[in-house]
């Protein structure tokens, strides 16, 4: 060290007899101060949440920053089927689902569905989003934070929400037991809202 540089301290915990304690406090200082931003968010007039969603009235706003740079708002796809999911490829029962979900969305595309991919991962990892995304029949994007707008913050994944050709919520992926996507319940949820033609 030259003598101009100032002494850096020892990390805390780097001898095994400190290390649980100082992870203890890492995690909780962690969770002091995320409850402490969502008791912040949630007294902020205009931050949305996702309690407010409500079947049946508009659905909240978003747009994707697809990969190959193209920005498609929900708004602008009134007169469609939209299903608006939240993956990652950490996520296990994502990726079980997202190849189920692209075969649907192929099939019932001229049905007038489109689907719009919101991935959770990290922009350090485009790569392997892309790399998996590349058989998707649908786009996709990085969402960019873990806050998706109306739809709240997405702590939990897979989830999905569906809009109708007037833009309206008819399927609210937090109120959904099971979150995942299957044949028979996108048939059960989705079919339905594409046989109706307003």
């Amino acid at each position: 060290m030259s003598p101009t540089q100032p002494s850096v301290p020892p990390l805390l915990g780097t001898d095994d007899k400190t290390r649980p304690m100082d992870l203890r406090r890492r995690g909780f200082l962690g969770h002091a101060l995320g409850i402490g931003a969502l008791a912040f968010a949630a007294g902020v007039p205009g931050v949305s949440r996702a309690n407010d969603l409500r079947l049946g009235e508009m659905a909240p706003p978003l747009v994707l920053q697809a990969l190959d740079g193209r920005k498609i708002a929900t708004r602008d796809l009134i007169g469609q089927v939209v299903i608006v999911t939240f993956w990652a490829t950490w996520c296990a029962p994502c990726r079980e689902e997202l190849p189920i979900l692209s075969a649907y969305a192929r099939e019932r595309a001229p049905a007038g569905l489109q689907v719009l991919g919101f991935s959770l991962d990290d922009p350090q990892d485009l790569q392997k989003v892309s790399s998996v995304a590349a058989s998707f029949s649908f786009p996709v994007g990085l969402l960019g934070s873990a806050w998706a707008g109306g739809y709240g913050r997405i702590w939990r994944c897979p989830v999905s929400f569906v809009i109708d050709r007037s833009g309206r919520l008819v399927d609210n992926g937090w109120d959904d037991d099971e979150p995942s996507w299957t044949v028979a319940r996108l048939r059960t949820v989705v079919d339905p809202v594409l046989s109706r033609h307003t």
